[in-house]
């Protein structure tokens, strides 16, 4: 790529600021050298040197001790680095099915036990399910019992999830609606010509 070079030496590190017409400027590089004494990085551009530092879009690391195991790994600061996992997501996962088994523990205490579908519903009012290990928590302090309900049922709203769950039909899914959101978004911006103009007059 113009005007981006990537130097093989080991633990050197580029940064990389993309910018949104999609070209690439190297903001800045570092190395160290064989004796362990870092080097100052340079400005490319001439009276850069009074302008702020700022976090680059992304990052170019290169990786492995030795020239045969080196790489590139490419760092995207604006979406997350999801190289190692979805952690995020499994937690969110973990705080929905507790919601879910807190409205139907309610909608089976409403049925079989009034008094303690009132202090359940009081307690929901206060505490919100949406941390489940937190309400989780603070619900075994006040009554444990209604705390390993919720926790057993939770884990049963997963097991039958999970064997319902087509992942197929979810990316489907997910791509039918970026398709109909984009469509929404130009049929909103797109000016359509009236009857009036780009007419030809005859005779």
């Amino acid at each position: 790529m113009a005007g981006v070079q990537v130097m093989p030496a080991v633990g050197a590190v580029a940064t990389v600021d993309v910018r949104a017409e999609g070209s690439c400027r190297a903001a800045g590089l570092r190395r160290g050298r064989a004796s362990g004494s870092p080097v100052s990085g340079a400005s490319l551009f001439a009276g850069d040197w009074r302008r702020r530092p700022r976090r680059a879009a992304c990052t170019v690391r290169l990786r492995g001790r030795s020239r045969r195991q080196q790489g590139l790994a490419v760092v995207c600061n604006l979406a997350g680095n999801y190289e190692e996992g979805f952690e995020d997501v499994h937690v969110q996962l973990m705080n929905f099915f507790t919601y879910k088994a807190v409205k139907t523990v309610l909608t089976q205490l409403y049925e079989m036990n009034p008094p303690s579908y009132r202090w359940f519903y009081n307690f929901v009012a206060v505490n919100k399910p949406t941390d489940g290990k937190l309400f989780l928590r603070a619900l075994g302090k006040e009554r444990q019992e209604l705390a390993e309900r919720v926790m057993i049922t939770r884990l049963h709203l997963y097991s039958k999830w999970i064997k319902k769950c087509d992942h197929a039909m979810m990316y489907e899914r997910i791509s039918d609606e970026n398709l109909a959101l984009m469509r929404e978004r130009l049929m909103e911006t797109v000016i359509w010509p009236t009857d009036d103009t780009n007419t030809e007059k005859i005779g």
